[in-house]
């Protein structure tokens, strides 16, 4: 297993994994192997180029801030969401910037920072050059990287390939596929989360692998309370109005002191509802720029903490314990999807975003409700097969319209898919493999307008404000 929940749930900003905490985890990596080498020190300029979708819709993903807080070595996890737009301005102010936090050069951001909005690079979508150059402008190193979804970056060799290193790390249940994953559980009579555990265990203590992902909760958490709790217009020209605080303000009453906390259902179907703004509110903060978990991806970011919560306030017997375990199943799902498929919108649309979270969601539901690991399988199954074909055309390059209702309508999918799941015996006609591979397929005919690049579907068809 080369994919770790870890690497799947990561605490990010906002507003996308591939395009913001992609580019910005690059620009870090390349200041740090300057450091490393001993070019720091004789850097006087650096130039960034973004090609592809990150080229077409850098601006309204704030790829092009990013690369400039990557530059000055900060961190998705740690920045300071409040202060780093302040800092962006600062740069554009005096033209001087601090790579690696440390040494200071000029930088002109037209010339230094460019998007390319036609040209790409081959082999991905999101494809971005770093360069530094020292006295007379000489070359001193030049670094190629593609972000591939989630925010996982890769170097490119020296021609230009992608070099991916898996993890060497001997997993006592090694899985690359859902047929495979579902050997083991035959094989051991073991849940799925318990293949990942025994998995996660070899990395880090099983302590740490809980206290870990009970943080991830934790984040999550508190991303639907800031999401509850902003009011106002998201940024970018589309002047999206917030809905998450009214909508909790409507279903609260007057009586709810917490956006997590539900009582006294009196209509049935407000379970729907709290579902809704629970992944309103996470896709809200992360529109703004907020702190998110990245799940897999952040335009996808709101279903997994929604369907989570909606097992936590509506399922009885849901501690902490199954919440681990909630964490684990979407992890081992979402892992599948990244070493056989693809999580990026930008190469296979919204499909490999909201689809594969829906499909995570589903199966760790399954789970967390008594399912079955063939239950388990076949809820994400049920969740990615009726994503498929779904296009990625956010209006304005914005992670706004179409995306933030797509995480809503995502979340009740994957609670209908596990409860769909359970009421069979875990056989059906379609396995999560062949889905995974449709989608893939799927995305490989998709005009690449319909790939993160704003040409087409919404993009075009709405006015911007």
């Amino acid at each position: 297993m080369a994919v770790s929940v870890f690497d799947l749930f990561s605490i990010g900003i906002g507003p996308s994994s591939s395009h913001t905490v992609g580019p910005m985890r690059a620009a870090r990596r390349f200041v740090e192997q300057l450091a490393a080498d001993g070019l720091l020190p004789r850097t006087t300029r650096v130039k960034a180029e973004l090609f592809g979708s990150l080229g077409a819709t850098g601006h309204g993903h704030g790829s092009d801030k990013a690369v400039l807080w990557g530059l000055e070595g900060e961190d998705p996890e740690t920045i300071d969401t409040r202060l780093g737009p302040f800092r962006i301005a600062e740069i554009a102010e005096s033209a001087r910037i601090r790579l690696n936090g440390s040494h200071q050069i000029g930088i002109h951001l037209d010339n230094d920072v460019i998007l390319h909005r036609r040209a790409r690079l081959p082999y991905h979508p999101n494809g971005m050059t770093f360069s530094a150059y020292g006295a007379d402008d000489a070359l001193l190193r030049a670094s190629t990287y593609y972000s591939i979804g989630g925010g996982f970056i890769v170097a490119a060799d020296t021609e230009g390939h992608p070099v991916v290193v898996p993890d060497p790390t001997p997993v006592p249940y090694d899985f690359r596929t859902g047929d495979e994953l579902m050997a083991h559980c035959a094989a051991t009579g073991l849940r799925v989360s318990d293949v990942m555990l025994a998995n996660e265990c070899v990395r880090r203590p099983e302590s740490e692998v809980r206290a870990g992902l009970l943080r991830i909760w934790a984040v999550m958490t508190e991303c639907v309370r800031n999401g509850c709790s902003s009011v106002g217009v998201l940024p970018g020209g589309l002047k999206v109005r917030r809905r998450a605080s009214a909508l909790y303000a409507r279903l609260a009453s007057g009586t709810e002191v917490d956006p997590l906390q539900v009582r006294d259902l009196t209509d049935p179907m407000q379970a729907v509802d709290w579902v809704t703004v629970w992944a309103l509110a996470v896709n809200e903060e992360n529109a703004s720029g907020g702190r998110v978990v990245t799940a897999p991806t952040n335009g996808a970011a709101g279903i997994i903490p929604a369907v989570l919560h909606y097992a936590v306030r509506f399922v009885a017997g849901v501690d902490d314990d199954a919440i681990v375990r909630f964490l684990l199943v979407a992890g081992a799902i979402g892992s599948i999807y990244q070493q056989t498929a693809s999580i990026s919108g930008a190469e296979v649309g919204c499909q490999g975003e909201v689809g594969s979270a829906c499909s995570m969601a589903a199966g760790a539901l399954a789970e967390v409700i008594g399912g079955s690991p063939e239950q388990v399988e076949n809820a994400a199954e049920i969740g990615m097969e009726h994503h498929l074909g779904l296009t990625c055309d956010p209006v304005g390059g914005l992670v706004q319209i179409p995306c933030i209702e797509r995480n809503a309508i995502g979340s009740v999918k994957a609670i209908t898919a596990a409860r769909l799941a359970l009421h069979g015996d875990g056989r059906h006609t379609v396995s999560l493999d062949k889905v995974i591979k449709t989608m893939m397929e799927t995305g490989a005919d998709m005009k690449i307008k319909y790939k993160e690049t704003s040409r087409g579907g919404l993009a075009v068809n709405i006015v911007e404000c």
